[in-house]
């Protein structure tokens, strides 16, 4: 038997639906096991990133490596 590891999501009706099609034979039958992450597990890792983020973007600041916002804007056309 050979692994292959997608993501879906889950609608509605319960029916999962993959983010891309797969690329095996057609019309065979596939076993599934579901994966569904706890919601601590997600925001967990959601503020370990963000506090991540912000510490490196603190460093930076603390140590002079920032650009002035209205370089940010130079090339940008308005929308």
């Amino acid at each position: 038997m050979k692994a292959v590891k997608v993501m879906a999501m889950i609608n509605d009706q319960g029916q999962l639906t993959l983010d891309h099609p797969l690329i095996t034979d057609k019309n065979s039958r596939v076993e599934v096991i579901v994966l569904i992450p706890e919601q601590t597990d997600l925001n967990d890792k959601y503020q370990a990133e963000v506090l991540a983020d912000f510490r490196q973007a603190w460093q930076e600041a603390m140590t002079g490596q920032t650009i002035p916002v209205a370089q940010l804007w130079e090339g940008i056309e308005d929308v």
